[in-house]
């Protein structure tokens, strides 16, 4: 094996079919992405070059501080659930004591394999101001308070992030859960020795050794929450107004709905940087804290 591993020309051949394959599906599109945003293009015809217009534009459109605004609510939203109430159902359904615990293992998960376009619809239903099931609730205990969730503009972007939050909080469940069957049961027997609580030997023992996990979950989550579109599409089409706009939608609605595709690939290559950047902080982050331990 190790004649092998110390071979160039091996490791060159392995490595090769990967390299070229991810050069040509997502180097190379993204490279033309970050070129055709140069340019004023519809495209079909050739297009003409502009140089930094469409960014000097695009900072001066309200529409892009709304998206950007947008997709940091939902972010946090998603973030939120997804990692920390994820964390929360993972280390409750970990203890031997809970009753019921596969079930509840296969409940959680079950959102993740159902397509998009059906929860998206499930959940039109339950948002639904006269007969959804959300309104009928509080209509239920007595309580005059109605809304039209998708149709407020102060709602609409919290009701659809909360979508996307409970389809995908049964995956990040599941990572977090595969991560702490990994932890040995030795380190909680010798934190119950210590006298710890079984919260404190969650918080001292099972956080801290999750940590490359965590990093992967909140990578998965900040992320889709920046790249976040196709709730959007199907249950509010980006409104009230741009109420639900995010730079993904910004991109789509400039390229395929006003045919400026140049202005569109500039809406791309900023949704580009920022997730870049996001993952550069996250990774920064925590080796930073590596750091201090050491």
């Amino acid at each position: 094996m190790k004649k092998y591993l110390g071979n160039k020309t091996v490791i060159t051949m392995f490595v090769l079919p990967a390299f070229l394959l991810f050069t040509v599906m997502i180097f190379a599109p993204i490279l033309q992405v970050f070129y055709r945003s140069f340019f004023s293009w519809d495209g079909i015809n050739p297009g003409k070059f502009i140089g930094i217009e469409n960014y000097i534009r695009i900072f001066k459109d309200k529409t892009f501080w709304v998206s950007n605004k947008n997709q940091l609510i939902f972010a946090a939203i998603i973030t939120f659930f997804q990692v920390i109430m994820a964390s929360v159902f993972a280390i409750t359904l970990s203890s031997a004591k809970v009753k019921g615990r596969r079930f509840l293992r296969v409940s959680y998960f079950i959102p993740v394999v159902l397509s998009v376009t059906a929860v998206c619809q499930l959940w039109l239903s339950i948002y639904n101001p006269d007969t959804g099931l959300l309104n009928r609730f509080f209509e239920a205990i007595g309580s005059s308070y109605r809304q039209n969730w998708l149709a407020d503009r102060k709602t609409a972007i919290l009701a659809v992030a909360a979508v996307n939050a409970w389809q995908w909080t049964g995956y990040q469940f599941a990572l977090i859960m595969a991560g702490i069957k990994t932890i040995p049961e030795s380190y909680y027997e010798a934190a119950k020795i210590d006298g710890a609580s079984s919260l404190k030997a969650h918080l001292f023992v099972t956080v801290p050794l999750l940590k490359e996990t965590y990093k992967f979950c909140l990578v998965l989550s900040v992320t889709g929450g920046i790249k976040a579109f196709t709730e959007m599409y199907i249950m509010t089409g980006g409104g009230p107004g741009t109420s639900t706009y995010t730079l993904t939608y910004m991109m789509y609605s400039s390229a395929f709905r006003s045919q400026e595709y140049g202005y569109g690939m500039t809406a791309s290559s900023l949704m580009v940087l920022a997730c870049l950047a996001v993952i550069l902080v996250i990774n920064y982050a925590f080796r930073d804290r590596e750091g201090k331990e050491k």
